[in-house]
């Protein structure tokens, strides 16, 4: 930070930046219970369904680099506050999109919303990054996500306590019941998302005036001068840097990985465990958010001890064997294995991502923006896990996320240099 920013208060500012986390968190494991939901409603195949998660990150995709270039212009707290405003129109075009019934008008506001997330993601990761010693950036980047899960926990809860019915009626009982109650069954069920969508949207517009009206130190206002703003050079030099776009490549399978357990681990209970209700399965998920959290802090203080890109190596590691057991023993056993990947992929976004901007200097910023392109990782390949599933079984699908899991390990020894 520069003198100015010393007499600046940089408590509130912070507090603001270490609540996205949790905002976006709570944005991200929605989609899990919507995936559900959505099933429902629309009568989807586990393909169709996945196309929640493709929606929703080919937002992130299509605007990490305008929200680079926007930040570099504009400085990270104008990022911030266009991000919020994105996030909430989303959230408010839920409400028309179910009053309407059309699935296709979701997956656009699952689309606005991801397009404001890019810009928080792309701003308020480099932003941590930047506030301290270079060396410890993968701990404290660690430390500000893990107020993510918490956002996480509550997407889920929120899901599970005012989207999901728990009325799951069989395609025997759907086929007795009257044109008027199909209509007024598929009607109750899409219009659950709308108040918490409503609300949703409501506390990120309050969220945006917020840290527009607190005033922030100049390192978060100023536009980024030290090279020409605007410029696509940073990219060019980038896309040459072999070891950053092994990051980016490791980056996409990480989110690939993460968002086919979470999006499946419902749809792999209702296989694997016939019978368990969708309620109840939701209690799986939240489990594995709760030991994604526990995990997060444990590695937190773990890479004070170790090495982060050794840790992660091991980690990936443990994550292929327990995706192998899900796969081979489909049953409780196998949704307690799919479950516990949460605890080891806790430390996987931030230590990528820190070690990806490490010695990028000037670039750090464009190199973010990359980094979270990557998150079309989570659009691609829950794409593919539901496609798989389709032409085979919720369980043989585990093997996308082995795979990635795989990359990531492979990823982790080749940075441990």
């Amino acid at each position: 930070m520069n003198n100015n920013d010393k007499a600046v208060p940089v408590l509130l500012p912070l507090m603001l930046i270490f609540s996205l986390f949790f905002l976006w968190g709570m944005a991200n494991n929605l989609n899990d219970i919507l995936i559900t939901q959505f099933k429902k409603v629309f009568t989807l195949s586990d393909f169709k369904a996945g196309l929640v998660q493709s929606a929703f990150y080919t937002g992130y995709f299509v605007f990490s680099i305008p929200a680079a270039l926007w930040m570099k212009r504009y400085g990270y707290k104008a990022a911030v506050v266009f991000g919020l405003l994105l996030y909430a129109a989303g959230a408010f075009l839920f409400y028309p999109a179910a009053a309407a019934r059309e699935y296709g008008l979701f997956l656009g506001a699952l689309f606005v919303i991801a397009s404001g997330l890019a810009f928080l993601e792309t701003s308020a990761n480099p932003l941590i990054v930047a506030m301290g010693d270079p060396a410890t950036a993968a701990r404290r980047l660690n430390f500000a996500q893990s107020f993510n899960p918490f956002g996480c926990i509550a997407g889920i809860l929120i899901g599970r306590e005012f989207i999901l019915s728990g009325h799951e009626p069989t395609a025997e009982e759907l086929a007795v019941m009257s044109a008027a109650q199909l209509e007024a069954f598929y009607q109750t069920e899409s219009h659950a998302v709308q108040g918490p969508y409503l609300v949703l949207g409501l506390i990120v517009l309050a969220w945006a005036l917020l840290v527009l009206l607190v005033k922030f130190p100049a390192l978060a206002t100023q536009a980024a001068r030290d090279e020409t703003t605007g410029s696509w050079s940073d990219y060019k030099q980038l896309l040459a840097n072999g070891p950053f776009m092994f990051g980016v490549i490791a980056q996409f399978f990480y989110v690939g990985a993460q968002v086919c357990i979470w999006s499946f681990l419902i749809r792999y209970g209702q296989e694997a465990v016939p019978g368990t209700g969708e309620k109840t399965l939701a209690n799986y998920l939240l489990a594995s958010l709760v030991i994604f959290m526990v995990g997060r802090f444990i590695a937190t203080a773990l890479m004070s001890r170790v090495r982060a890109a050794w840790l992660m190596c091991v980690y990936a590691s443990i994550n292929v064997v327990l995706c192998a057991f899900a796969m081979l023993q489909p049953g409780h056993s196998g949704l307690l294995a799919l479950t516990a990947t949460s605890f080891f992929m806790s430390l996987m976004f931030p230590t990528i991502f820190a070690l990806g901007l490490k010695d990028l200097g000037h670039l750090a910023k464009a190199g973010a923006s990359f980094l979270v392109m990557a998150i079309i990782g989570g659009a691609v390949l829950t794409a593919v896990m539901g496609l798989v599933s389709d032409l085979t079984s919720i369980h043989a699908a585990v093997i996308v996320p082995l795979f990635c899991f795989v990359v990531i390990a492979i990823y982790a020894r080749f940075s441990d240099r």
